[in-house]
């Protein structure tokens, strides 16, 4: 059985693909290992866009079956996603992001990862948010 931390690496490495096509090898790659992954694009005021990115963590959350709908589920996933934009808040304030929010899941362990570009024009900055919370094991 893997640990958090085993989790949380695993939603960085995916979270960081520079492409659909590399994405969807890594999704493949962690399911042998037990990990279940989603991964979906974000993008915009980071700041003033905050329930987007915790909807979009959601619906991709429960599209590719890593939790269900209720407000439990609905709720770990929330909280991450809130906890990993948060982590970023402060480098984005008032410019724009484009970037990934990354989604793993092994037994308990539900990990949210946030990887973006902000800036303004090419002026851009890296951030990195991330976040873990427990799941019972269904």
């Amino acid at each position: 059985m893997l640990d958090s931390i085993d989790v949380a690496r695993a939603t960085i490495e995916l979270a960081i693909t520079p492409s659909r096509d590399a994405e969807e090898k890594c999704i493949k790659k962690l399911a042998e290992k037990d990990i279940q992954a989603t991964a979906v694009d974000v993008g915009g005021d980071v700041v003033n866009s905050v329930h987007v990115v915790i909807e979009r963590a959601i619906h991709a959350s429960r599209k590719a079956g890593l939790t269900r709908e209720n407000h439990v589920q609905d709720g770990a996933i929330a909280g991450a996603a809130r906890e990993a934009v948060t982590q970023i808040a402060s480098k984005a304030t008032g410019l724009n992001g484009g970037g990934k929010i990354a989604i793993c899941r092994h037994h308990e362990h539900l990990v949210v990862c946030i990887f973006m570009s902000i800036g303004l024009l090419y002026l851009n900055d890296v951030v990195i948010g991330l976040s873990h919370r427990s799941l019972p094991d269904e």
